[in-house]
Order: structure tokens, then C-alpha cells, then sequence
């Protein structure tokens, strides 16, 4: 094979380190992009934070005093002073010079509280606290619980085979193998342990749970009777929601199984759900939609987005013919920072335009609500603010907007389309909303199946089959009718 060379004309994309820095940025939430500004500001000293030094100055004249105002709250401060002197020597004089070896400091000095700037206490134990897990509070009651030491041991070795539902998940014949005891001395223990808060931890299932918990009520409590029964004897039916059959069974009409249930619904399922809760994440919104001048305005969020600029002072001793290390150094930050603010501010343009064509798109959410949401897919952004899909895909992620209607991601209002009887397409969102509007007005009694839903919908235009409605009440978290159904 005879070798030659060609020579060929092509164009092709190259991913620079700018263009990699600002796709990273686009597609970061609020709380990545706060995190990537400050380890920029930590390994960048050319890169410092923007403050409003002018907002300080005026401050501080506004709050500068006359020379009449200065000499009152010189005279002021005197006179506090000679209070704050006598308070001291009162409140030192109320303390006696020997102390009880068992006393304690809130014996002694009650104002023991912080107030802050709005009158409330500062409970700064209560602040800075972990929550107790389930654990933790059985454990508790386990010590102040006057049993012997073997017996403490079983009630640790149950407290831990005990899940943050409040159900004991191991066998008591595991438990007493392992310990090398006599299973009656492990369910002795577990009666104790059955009692501590809450009521119902401990139970082998939903049966005994509901059991102890009703056990625990008073003797005059109205119906008590006939729920212990229900729960014992019929939990079953109770769950099939096979209300005439329980009826026949317990001989209760239905006003009386009623009231029934009316004392079985104030019970907990899961005595643990109360305990081990997780921290509740909140989240800070990029982009504002408010109505102004009955028109919508969107504005980013000044909070997720802080000012940066160059620090003037090291930019100032570069110079351009030096070629020392601190000068290399210098100039490399500057280029870095330079970058760095243009990634950033092509960002939040970007952001903006894509919320901002969202809003137009989307007005009839704005105004009417979930109902009313037109089908929309990233194509259509995309081809209407000049940009390819995978941009937007990156820039509606992890990104939320706060609007009158409450906060939500960028990707809500984008949805799959449905046909409808006018020729119009209905989005995907607006028939969920329909089917939980139909679902919230239904009757208790007579809940809607899936297939009445479908017809209702169609009488509406809108045609769907019966699965697709059974597949967005799921996803809607939404039980099955007959699930839903209730007497009370």
C-alpha cells in the first residue's frame, strides 16, 4: 500500500477549560454553586466578594446623634450604668457567700435565659441538639425503670431489635439464643418495655400495636369495648375497608361502627413515626415570579446570587513585562478570576431567559393553577430562546422558582401532551390535577374507581384509558378506591 499525504478541512468542538468551567456551573444547584463561589474565594486571592461599603457609611450617619442627642444618652448611659451597678450588687447580695454542695445554678439565678431581639428565649441547648431517636427515649425509661441487671440487659438487647417504626423485628427465641436466657424472662421484659412511650412500641405487628394502645385508654372510654374486638378479632376486614361484612360480624350498625372508627383512627400505626425524623431540607429558590403592573416579572434571587469582583489591589501589581514567579502568579489568578465572573454571569443570564420563556409559556399555571398547565418539552424552550436542548436540561435541574403558588422545580412545568376531543393537546400536570380535584370532591362512601374517573375526564374531552389514570394516581401518591373509602 502506497503511503501519501492528504490534506483535509474540518471543524470540530473543543472543549476548553472556559467552556467546561461554565457548563459545571450551569448545571450546579444554589447549594453546590455557594460552595464552588467560596472555594474560589479561598483559592483565588484575586477574587473577593462584593459589599456594599456605601450601604455601611450611611448607616452610620443615619445613626450619628446630635450633639443634644449625644449628651442625653451620655446622661442616659450614666444613669444605666449606676442601675446596672445596683442590680449587680442586689442580685450578688442574694447570693450567699457558701454554697450547698447539690445546688444548682437555677436555684440560685433564674434569669437564666437569653432574651434576643424579638423577646424570645435563646435556648441554646434546644438549638444546637441532635433529636432523640427512638432508641435514645426507650433507653431512657429502660434506666429509670427499677429492674435487675440481667433484665436491663435483655430490655437493651430488645430496645435494639427494635426498628424506628416502633415494631420489634427479631424473634424473642433469637434474642434469648443470643443472650443465653430463658425466652419467658425475654417476653417478661418486653411487657415492661411495652409500656414506656410511646404506647405501642415493642408489638411483633399492626395488630398488637393497636392492641396496646387501646389497652392503655381509659375504661370509660366511649366504644372501647367494641374496637378492642374489631382490632382483635377483625383487623382484616378492617383492612379491606369491608365495612358491611364487619358490620355482620360485630353486629354494630353502621352509625355504631362509626364512632368505631372514629377511636381506632386516633390510634398510631407506627408508635416510632414521632422519633429519628429527618431534618427538613429547605430549599432557597434561584429565580422570583411575582405579579407587577398586572404583567409577571421574573427576577433572580439576590441570595443566590452573591457579587464578586477583582480584587483592585493585587490586580495593581501586576506587570506586563515581569516574568518573576509572584508576577506569574499574579497574572494566572486574574485570568482565572476573569473566567470564573464571566461563567457566573453567563449563568444567571441564562437562568433567567429560561425561567423568564417558562413564565410565558406558562401563564395560564400562573393564573389559574395546575389545571390549567399547557404540555411543554425542552424543545420548545430551546428552540425558543436559540439554545440546544441539553442546555436546558441542565439549566431547569435542580433549579426552583418561588411563585405566588408556592415554590417549585424548573422541570415541573415541563410535561408530556395528551390528545383531547377539541384537537387541542392537555399536559400530563393538568390531568393529574383534574384527577385529584375528582378525587378530593368524591363521596367517602362511594369513592371513584379508576374507570369512573376515565369517564369523568372524558366528559371533559379529555380521553385517557384507565391504566394511565391508575399510573398518575400512584404517582400521585393516591390509594385505590377501594382504600379510600371510608364511613367517617
Amino acid at each position: 500500500m502506497k503511503q501519501s499525504l492528504q490534506l483535509k478541512l474540518g471543524t470540530q468542538l473543543t472543549m476548553t477549560p472556559q467552556l467546561q468551567q461554565a457548563i459545571r456551573l450551569l448545571q450546579l444547584s444554589t447549594l453546590d454553586l455557594q460552595q464552588e463561589i467560596q472555594s474560589a474565594l479561598d483559592s483565588n486571592p484575586l477574587l473577593e466578594a462584593d459589599f456594599d461599603e456605601h450601604a455601611g457609611e450611611s448607616h452610620q450617619e443615619q445613626n450619628t446623634p446630635s450633639q443634644e442627642g449625644a449628651q442625653r444618652e451620655d446622661s442616659d448611659g450614666a444613669a444605666d450604668t449606676k442601675n446596672d451597678a445596683s442590680a449587680d450588687s442586689d442580685w450578688n447580695s442574694d447570693i450567699p457567700d457558701d454554697l450547698p454542695v447539690d445546688t444548682r445554678w437555677d436555684d440560685i439565678y433564674t434569669n437564666n435565659s437569653y432574651q434576643g431581639n424579638e423577646g424570645e428565649d435563646y435556648a441554646l441547648e434546644q438549638r444546637n441538639a441532635a433529636s432523640e431517636s427512638l432508641q435514645d427515649s426507650l433507653l431512657w425509661q429502660l434506666n429509670l425503670t427499677p429492674l435487675t441487671a440481667e433484665d436491663k440487659h435483655i430490655g437493651e438487647a430488645l430496645v435494639d431489635a427494635i426498628a424506628p417504626n416502633g415494631f420489634l423485628v427479631a424473634e424473642l427465641e433469637e434474642i434469648a439464643v443470643a443472650i443465653g436466657v430463658d425466652v419467658d424472662e425475654v417476653q417478661a421484659v418486653l411487657k415492661t418495655i411495652q409500656q414506656f412511650e410511646p404506647v405501642g412500641c415493642g408489638a411483633r405487628d399492626l395488630r398488637e400495636s393497636l392492641m396496646l394502645q387501646l389497652r392503655q385508654l381509659p375504661e370509660q372510654t366511649p366504644w372501647l369495648p367494641q374496637a378492642l374486638i374489631v382490632v382483635g378479632q377483625h383487623l382484616d376486614l378492617l383492612g379491606k375497608r369491608d365495612f358491611r361484612q364487619l358490620s355482620r360480624r360485630t353486629r354494630l350498625s353502621e352509625a355504631q361502627l362509626g364512632e368505631v372508627m372514629r377511636l381506632i383512627q386516633t390510634l398510631t400505626p407506627y408508635p416510632g413515626e414521632a422519633f429519628g425524623g429527618e431534618e427538613p431540607q429547605y430549599v432557597v429558590p434561584d429565580v422570583i415570579v411575582s405579579r407587577k403592573q398586572q404583567r409577571w416579572v421574573v427576577e433572580l434571587n439576590p441570595e443566590t446570587t452573591p457579587k464578586l469582583r477583582i480584587n483592585d489591589a493585587y490586580a495593581s501589581l501586576i506587570k506586563r513585562a515581569d516574568n518573576s514567579t509572584e508576577n506569574n502568579y499574579l497574572r494566572d489568578n486574574l485570568q482565572e478570576a476573569r473566567w470564573f465572573l464571566k461563567s457566573l454571569q453567563s449563568r444567571h443570564e441564562t437562568l433567567l431567559k429560561v425561567a423568564t420563556c417558562i413564565v410565558e409559556k406558562q401563564q395560564g399555571f400562573f393564573e389559574q393553577g395546575p389545571e390549567a398547565m399547557k404540555p411543554m418539552v425542552l424543545a420548545n424552550i430551546a428552540e425558543t430562546i436559540g439554545m440546544h436542548e441539553s442546555t436546558i436540561s441542565r439549566v431547569t435541574t435542580q433549579k426552583y422558582m418561588l411563585t405566588p403558588r408556592g415554590v417549585f422545580e424548573l422541570k415541573y412545568f415541563f410535561s408530556s401532551h395528551v390528545s383531547t376531543d377539541s384537537g387541542e393537546d392537555a399536559s400530563s400536570t393538568a390531568i393529574r390535577a383534574l384527577i385529584r380535584k375528582l378525587i378530593d370532591g368524591e363521596q367517602p362512601r362511594k369513592p371513584l374507581s379508576d374507570n369512573k374517573i376515565t369517564q369523568e375526564l372524558d366528559a371533559q374531552g379529555i380521553k385517557v384509558a384507565r391504566r394511565t389514570v391508575a399510573k398518575y394516581r400512584e404517582s400521585m401518591g393516591i390509594p385505590s378506591s377501594s382504600e379510600r373509602k371510608r364511613l367517617v
